[in-house]
Formats: structure tokens, C-alpha cells, sequence
């Protein structure tokens, strides 16, 4: 999959900005589809040339003319037969820190202990960021009522993915933290 498609998805919130869109992306779309802006400013340009999204200039005063983007119907076609379509493939981890984990036999144990507990910090912190994400889209229904009432589920469905993705994070760290920690006390 490209970023075109998490692109669309985004923009199925409404018209937004670039900048707009990079904060929806670190805070929705990130939990499984990160970008950078600079991947993100590319992408709407190729969209816009496309035909699968329009652009327009709003003009400010005291700040750069922005730009808005919304879907065109062009935009929302290519992205229902995208979600109708089956996976190509099953997700692969690609994930630097578990090739150091295969590697870290012979590395001083601390260092190992500082990069488990470094992933453990961000995954606290992603985890902070999606329950008040949480909060906002239940905004004080309880989930079986929103999943019930809600126009849109998909955004809280791959929320709950990127908590569940956290949560888990979060286990296997203490896992491997107390086996280090086992280790140690042997050795």
C-alpha cells in the first residue's frame, strides 16, 4: 500500500490543510501508517495532479496563503474499491530494535535494558496520546454507544488497533526486562 490511501482515508474527516493532515497523521494514522510531512506535502501534490483530491488557497493575513484539500469524487471512488479490496499481504514487523534484541548477546546488558526501556517510554507516550483521542471520539458515550451511533467507525477501530499494538508493546517489554533482569542475577 502507498501513502496515497491513508491520505484519502484522512481527508474523509473534511477539508484540511497540509499541516492539518500531519497532525491527524501523528496522532490516528501513526498507530499504523506513519509519514513524515515532507512525504505527506509530496503525496498531496501527486493526488492533486491526479484528480483525487482539489486544493484550495486560503489567504491570511500576517501568515502564508494555505492551502485546503479535500476529496473529489474521483478521490472517494478509488478509495472505496481500495477498501474493498482483499490485503495483498499480511503485515510484517520491520523493527530495528527486535534485529538488536537478535544481536545483543555480548553487548553489555545495559545498553539493552536502556533501549527496552526507551521503547517502553514511547509506547507510554503514543498510548497517553490515543486515550485522549479516545476520550474526544467517545466524547462521553460509552463505546458500545458510539460503535452503535457513530456516521464514521473506522478511525476508532484503528484506534483500538494502535492501543491494542501499544499495550502489547508495552508486555513484551516488561518480558524482556525481567529476563534481563533474571539473567543478571545468575551471572
Amino acid at each position: 500500500m502507498s501513502l496515497k490511501y491513508a491520505v484519502l482515508a484522512a481527508l474523509l474527516e473534511g477539508e484540511a490543510s497540509g499541516y492539518e493532515l500531519s497532525k491527524v497523521f501523528d496522532v490516528s494514522l501513526a498507530n499504523f501508517w506513519p509519514a513524515t510531512p515532507q512525504q505527506l506535502y509530496r503525496e498531496l501534490e501527486r493526488l492533486a495532479r491526479d484528480g483525487l483530491i482539489q486544493a484550495r488557497v486560503v489567504r491570511q493575513e500576517r501568515r502564508p496563503d494555505k492551502r485546503m484539500f479535500t476529496l473529489t469524487e474521483a478521490g472517494r471512488e478509488d478509495l472505496r474499491a481500495f477498501a474493498a479490496a482483499p490485503p495483498r499481504r499480511p503485515t510484517a514487523i520491520r523493527d530495528e530494535l527486535l534485529i538488536k534484541i537478535q544481536a545483543m548477546d555480548g553487548v553489555d546488558p545495559g545498553t539493552t535494558r536502556a533501549q527496552i526501556e526507551e521503547r517502553m517510554s514511547w509506547a507510554r507516550g503514543k498510548l497517553d496520546r490515543y486515550t485522549r483521542v479516545r476520550e474526544r471520539l467517545l466524547a462521553g458515550r460509552t463505546e458500545d454507544e458510539f460503535l452503535r451511533e457513530a456516521d464514521r467507525i473506522g478511525p476508532y477501530l484503528t484506534l483500538m488497533a494502535g492501543i491494542a499494538f501499544e499495550e502489547e508493546n508495552l508486555r513484551w517489554c516488561e518480558r524482556v526486562l525481567t529476563h534481563l533482569r533474571r539473567r543478571s542475577a545468575v551471572g
